[in-house]
């Protein structure tokens, strides 16, 4: 709850991060599944008016995934979340749009959807997820990930990415919330910190993070350079209520964080 009212946003991790990269000037395209209802119209609307790709994204007579949200007087948010029809993309659904994964640089998936989708889904380009390159953790899920392991979580973040390098993963990066993001891979590890910003609503600012990071490792960028601009988009996106509507353009990220290289 934010101010005491209650407010709609659209939302959603994947069509979050597809939007976040669409803004920034990525040609993006969304996989995914919406109910047929006003809940799944708004959804698809909002990804178009972003510039997203929705023409694969397929109606259930489920209804759509809804969360609510409550968020704190510092920014921090509470989420429940109900699946819908997340929960209904299934193999055959990536199958149809094979040739569409086959042609994108970065392939970012998310797992608000059934994990033997997510695994239909590899295709041979860059993955974004967990177990894959990167590895994009919050420090909970990489503690998570370390016990469920069998390993004794370091005692520093840099120790703890290091542990997850040796569990099979290329690469990883552990985000921080205001204070940054941590990149390890077989380089070694660098803490990359974030613009100090004052937080109104950090409801999608991971997904803004993982968009941003997406779209600059499909242009080429290395990853810890990837990370240092995906820290800016972050931060410029928990300025504002919401979470589509709160992600920044290339331009703002530039007026809010600091001149920003490469372009689109």
């Amino acid at each position: 709850m934010h101010d005491k009212a209650l407010a709609t946003y659209a939302g959603g991790k994947g069509a979050n991060q597809a939007v976040a990269a669409a803004r920034l000037g990525a040609r993006t395209a969304l996989i995914g599944r919406v109910g047929r209802d006003g809940h799944g119209d708004f959804l698809l609307r909002a990804a178009q008016a972003a510039g997203v790709d929705v023409t694969v994204v397929r109606q259930s007579e489920a209804p759509s995934g809804v969360a609510l949200i409550t968020i704190g007087p510092e920014g921090d948010n509470s989420i429940i979340v109900s699946p819908g029809a997340n929960a209904h993309l299934s193999p055959d659904d990536v199958a149809a749009a094979r040739d569409l994964i086959a042609r994108a640089a970065v392939l970012a998936l998310q797992l608000e959807i059934l994990l033997q989708t997510v695994t239909a889904a590899e295709a041979g380009t860059r993955v974004v997820l967990t177990l894959a390159d990167p590895l994009v953790v919050n420090e909970h899920e990489a503690r998570f990930l370390l016990d469920a392991a069998g390993e004794e979580p370091g005692t520093s973040l840099a120790a703890q990415a290091r542990q997850l390098l040796t569990l099979g993963v290329p690469s990883v990066v552990i985000t921080l919330g205001a204070a940054g993001a941590v990149v390890a891979d077989t380089r070694g590890h660098r803490h990359v910190p974030s613009p100090r910003v004052k937080a109104v609503d950090t409801t999608g600012a991971g997904d803004a993070f993982t968009g941003a990071l997406a779209w600059r490792l499909a242009r080429g960028d290395d990853l810890p350079d990837a990370v240092g601009f995906a820290v800016r988009v972050g931060a410029a996106a928990v300025r504002a209520p919401g979470a589509q509507s709160s992600f920044p353009t290339l331009e703002e990220v530039s007026r809010l964080c600091g001149p920003v290289s490469g372009g689109s």
